[in-house]
């Protein structure tokens, strides 16, 4: 028997009843990360309800998801907006970054293999190139992919789900902040300097390198992001 489903009023992809909470919070996750709700921007519980044909609950669930991570925030008597990231939120999510991926970066300097480090070097490299033409998307997945493998690499649980918990909020900070050509440029010098450090087993260097990287992120991103009048 087919899975049942419901789809979107405006041609959105259909939602498989059985995890529709799950698909919603992707969704609408997706949209915040990526701008198409606006930070400030209100959202309207039943005007999401109506788009997918499905209850308040699934959504009122969602927005409570979303909220836990940061992405928006109920006003008491007002409703439900996308958050204005604070500059608090950004030192935060940078600090916690810093420590973890410092201790992982160490660990994967010595685990990681060689094979995997010089594809991760390629890759950086051509995400580069693609970004001076304009094209951001493979750095995003680039930056994201090295991030993901160092820390994969520790095989710590923990560790590996503290960094998931903020990975939402971290995609949006790249795509509200950091993204000309100069930053990109900065973001790929360091990586290469981490994974040149990991292929020559240097501990020290890397991790050297990593807690620079991050110290770096936060300077650009909030300063990127008051330049466009996001963050409060």
């Amino acid at each position: 028997m087919a899975t049942p489903s419901v789809r979107s009023r405006g041609g959105a992809a259909p939602l498989v009843v059985e995890s529709i909470s799950e698909q919603l919070y992707s969704i609408l996750c997706d949209r915040i990360t990526t701008g198409v709700y606006a930070p400030g921007s209100r959202i309207d519980p039943q005007a999401i309800a109506t788009e997918f044909g499905v209850s308040r609950t699934p959504v009122r669930d969602t927005l409570v998801r979303l909220e836990h991570d940061r992405l928006v925030e109920t006003r008491p008597r007002s409703g439900t907006f996308v958050t204005r990231p604070s500059r608090q939120d950004v030192h935060e999510v940078c600090q916690l970054r810093k420590g973890l991926e410092w201790l992982a970066t160490g660990v994967a300097a010595e685990a990681m293999p060689l094979e995997q480090i010089a594809d991760l070097r390629e890759e950086a490299v051509a995400a580069l190139r693609a970004a001076e033409q304009g094209d951001y998307e493979p750095f995003f997945a680039s930056d994201t992919r090295i991030h993901h493998e160092i820390i994969a690499h520790t095989d710590n649980s923990r560790l590996i789900a503290a960094r998931e918990s903020v990975e939402p909020f971290v995609y949006w900070l790249r795509v509200l902040g950091a993204t000309g050509p100069h930053r990109l440029a900065g973001s790929t010098r360091r990586h290469l300097e981490i994974l040149d450090a990991m292929a020559a087993r240097d501990i020290a260097a890397a991790q050297e390198a990593a807690a620079l990287h991050l110290t770096e992120v936060e300077e650009w991103t909030l300063a990127d992001m008051a330049s466009h009048d996001i963050v409060t």
